[in-house]
């Protein structure tokens, strides 16, 4: 019985094409993912600190107060005189609005008060606060 002989004159072929979709597909997939992480962070606060801060955000629309008293939706500065307008559009457009406020740990809690009595005056009231989580040591 006699062994063929290995044909090592013929290269391997290397099918570029299915590497070429798998990247540009792992591309879409982390700049995708990159975007809804951007969006929560844009804006710099001190955020309260809580034990319990869980909350899907994935889907909610950010609205921040800064130390100062400005108001940020996603990442866009809103006039107070223009705030309740912009949040009736958001409402039109999506009646299950969630919204997650968040808002610096060095403002006024009249500028808290005043967002949230004008989310209610909307009709949306799926708001969560946003925390950071406290670390607990033992005591």
């Amino acid at each position: 019985m006699r062994l063929q002989q290995l044909d090592v004159d013929k290269k391997p072929k290397i099918m570029i094409i299915p590497m070429i979709d798998i990247i540009f597909f792992l591309l879409v997939f982390f700049m995708m993912s990159m975007l809804t992480m951007v969006v929560q962070k844009s804006i710099s606060l001190n955020l309260p600190q809580t034990v319990t801060s869980k909350l899907d955000i994935e889907k909610a629309l950010p609205v921040a107060v800064t130390s100062d008293g400005q108001i940020y939706v996603e990442q866009e500065k809103i006039p107070r005189e223009t705030f309740r307008r912009r949040m009736e559009i958001e409402k039109n457009r999506n009646p299950n609005l969630s919204i997650v406020l968040r808002a610096d740990t060095k403002s006024e809690h009249g500028d808290f008060v005043f967002v949230l009595d004008q989310l209610k005056s909307v009709g949306i009231s799926k708001i969560g606060i946003a925390t950071e989580a406290k670390s607990q040591s033992k005591e």
